[in-house]
């Protein structure tokens, strides 16, 4: 009889400590402080001096009462799937293997990555903060971002859309609120919006063009109508708004002409514009063309793949080209084979080197977890990630920023 008195009792102290352990797990979570949404808004194109021009009463408003940067700096080359990828997996592009819009690898599927490619070994080089998110329990969504189509070692987005150009900006941001009246266990804790027309603009028109002024309005519009869509559902909500890159003014006047510069026979153009990739053979005659591109050139330099200047991260991925040669600002660097394809007058253009001012990028960031007011020196993007990953309170992949940069932008 005592012993089975003995064990009732010590059934009876099981119980209970199984009760009161599963009360305290129950009352820590009531208690834990639910984090807001977080929305990272990319313009692409957006210089950060155009918040200046007085056409952005939205965009104005928000750094009024949140933080900006002075300016922000792309990563290298400044263009626009290389920076995407940077900003969401805090890589440069050298780490993260995106390292051009257009560039070759023989071991990839077809061997060249067009803006439109989807695989999975184009994008494996880095795990997009989505992939991280959803990972440790947070619901993810994107509305168009470089790489969020593609399944990542079996992950993407928990909602996802397929870009498409012709989605108006009003269609775009009503996609993102609808996600936000979801159920709470359904509504995405991190979301990303994409909008490309002040890009467009300043490539057609030129960066000081009346129709740039006219996109900065209509993007500030959506801006807008999203921020009034979370001050009508009283929902606190953490918005980054971010540019891949500025945008310069040129002309197609001034182009350098590969071709002129070393036998085009001799070398193999992977890619061009503001930035240029050469793989060059090793052959008598491929050496010669090197050691051409290699010299001294007006409105452009060249450097051997290793040897690109340890400030702009670049040059060590084998997805890179030999010979990497970047263009004066304003300046273009072309094939004539290349330049002869081209049907649209260029009047703006980025992938420069990215402490140009040109090249310099937007920040804003405001919301319940942001100072008001706060202006921060230039950061270089990769430090977005860290900042990204902090507010989420998700355990960072490894990465090459540093939150220290963008610390001050936080309110605790």
């Amino acid at each position: 009889m005592l012993v089975l008195a003995v064990l009732q009792r010590l059934r009876f102290l099981a119980v209970l400590v199984f009760a009161l352990g599963a009360f305290g797990e129950g009352a820590q979570a009531a208690d834990a402080p639910s984090r807001a949404p977080l929305i990272l808004i990319s313009i692409d194109g957006f210089r950060w001096d155009y918040l200046n021009r007085g056409v952005s009463p939205n965009l104005t408003a928000l750094a009024a009462g949140g933080v900006r940067a002075e300016r922000m700096l792309p990563s290298f080359p400044s263009i626009t799937f290389p920076n995407h990828y940077t900003l969401v997996t805090g890589l440069y592009p050298d780490h993260h293997g995106v390292v051009a819009n257009t560039f070759e690898d023989p071991a990839a599927p077809g061997g060249v990555f067009h803006m439109s490619s989807k695989d999975e070994v184009w994008w494996a080089g880095g795990t997009p903060l989505w992939d991280t998110a959803r990972s440790q329990g947070i619901v993810t969504a994107t509305e168009f971002w470089p790489g969020s189509e593609t399944a990542i070692r079996g992950v993407r987005p928990d909602y996802w859309d397929a870009y498409n150009a012709a989605k108006g900006g009003d269609r775009r941001v009503d996609q993102v609120l609808a996600w936000l009246d979801l159920p709470p266990a359904q509504r995405p804790g991190f979301i990303t919006l994409y909008f490309e027309a002040v890009d467009s603009g300043g490539h057609l028109f030129g960066p000081d063009s009346p129709q740039v002024n006219t996109a900065i309005a209509s993007v500030d519009g959506y801006i807008g109508r999203l921020v009034a869509g979370l001050k009508a559902r009283n929902m606190p909500t953490d918005i980054i708004v971010v540019a891949d890159h500025g945008m310069a003014a040129v002309s197609r006047d001034n182009t350098v002409y590969l071709d002129d510069l070393a036998d085009a026979s001799a070398m193999h153009v992977v890619f061009t514009d503001a930035v240029a990739g050469i793989d060059i053979p090793d052959t008598p005659a491929g050496r010669a063309a090197e050691a051409r591109l290699l010299g001294a050139h007006p409105h452009l330099t060249c450097w051997k793949k290793g040897e690109v200047p340890k400030r702009l991260h670049y040059g060590t991925n084998p997805r890179v080209p030999d010979v990497v040669c970047m263009a004066d600002v304003g300046w273009l660097v072309e094939s004539r084979a290349e330049a002869a394809r081209h049907h649209f007058p260029l009047k703006g253009e980025h992938g420069y080197d990215n402490q140009a001012p040109e090249m310099g990028a937007l920040f804003i960031a405001s919301g319940p977890d942001f100072k008001a007011g706060a202006v921060l020196p230039p950061f270089p993007n990769v430090d977005v990630y860290p900042l990204m990953a902090k507010l989420l309170g998700v355990k960072p992949e490894p990465n090459d920023g540093d939150i220290a940069p963008v610390q001050a932008a936080l309110a605790r």
